[in-house]
């Protein structure tokens, strides 16, 4: 005889589809929640020039117009007959170009720059991720034009907070830093006029170009970086390390052989052809 009566377990049976319908469109709706969420948020987020293709753009667009540029022009310090040469290649908004600058950079002006063992040289290298550093340089060469690059140097380093990144890094200060270029420009005694035609005009945007180009040419792919006598020392560097960098620098220069005459490709000494031949007896 045929069973017809349900199942034991039938009415749990039919009530699992529903169950796990409910369950389903749960997990349906957290997920259209949380990607309305999503999308608010980068609504609402400015668009970061540090990441991905666009970075990278901007970047290559750098390489093609420093391409173009002329003979670099770094800004100087020190005694030119100082047996090493640092050069320095930095950002005015890099944080840790101002770490350096405000911390470790007074103590090698001091005892490294003016007791003449070294000459120092500062080349600008704007990274493209951030906003203010060309207009940044732009204010140092307009300031070099009057004779005062490094006064200027040392407010955009020391005043970073008033113009460059926020605290977290990504965001800016302001848009817009000119009004706070033009207090520096006053505060280090530079004819205000000048200073604001030569940065509305970006004249000198040549010279901060050809500064860049030639990090690129030498490989610099992070700020501060330093060549200390043609050696390379990427990243900050304390003034320690620096300090014997130079010394070894220094002591390698004394203990090269002098450099020998010379020669033409066959091996005979050079002749001077403005020389006068000597007289024949």
């Amino acid at each position: 005889m045929a069973n017809n009566n349900p199942p034991r377990n039938a009415k749990s049976a039919a009530a699992k589809p529903s169950s796990n319908r409910g369950a389903f469109y749960g997990i349906l709706v957290a997920i259209v929640i949380v990607g309305i969420a999503a999308i608010l948020y980068l609504k609402s987020s400015p668009p970061s020039a540090d990441s991905g293709a666009e970075a990278q753009a901007a970047y290559a667009a750098m390489q093609r117009d420093y391409a173009k540029a002329g003979p670099p022009r770094p800004y100087v310090m020190g005694d030119s007959t100082a047996p090493v040469v640092i050069e320095e290649f930095a950002d005015f908004e890099c944080p840790v170009c101002g770490s350096y600058a405000t911390v470790t950079e007074p103590d090698v002006r001091r005892m490294i720059i003016d007791t003449h063992l070294a000459y120092y040289k500062y080349y600008d290298f704007p990274l493209p991720m951030h906003h203010n550093t060309q207009s940044a340089s732009n204010a140092a060469a307009c300031a070099a034009d009057q004779g005062k690059f490094w006064q200027m140097h040392d407010q955009l380093f020391a005043g970073q907070d008033a113009w460059g990144l926020n605290p977290d890094g990504a965001t800016q200060v302001t848009d817009n830093p000119k009004s706070v270029f033009m207090g520096y420009a006053k505060a280090i005694g530079l004819n205000t006029s000048d200073f604001e035609q030569c940065y509305d005009s970006k004249k000198e945007q040549a010279r901060v170009n050809a500064n860049a180009a030639e990090g690129f040419r030498r490989n610099v792919n992070q700020t501060p970086t330093f060549f200390i006598n043609g050696k390379m020392f990427a990243g900050s560097i304390p003034y320690d390390v620096m300090k014997k960098a130079v010394d070894d620098a220094a002591a390698a220069k004394k203990s090269a052989p002098a450099a020998a005459p010379a020669t033409t490709p066959a091996g005979t000494p050079a002749v001077n052809p403005a020389a006068k031949p000597a007289a024949s007896k």
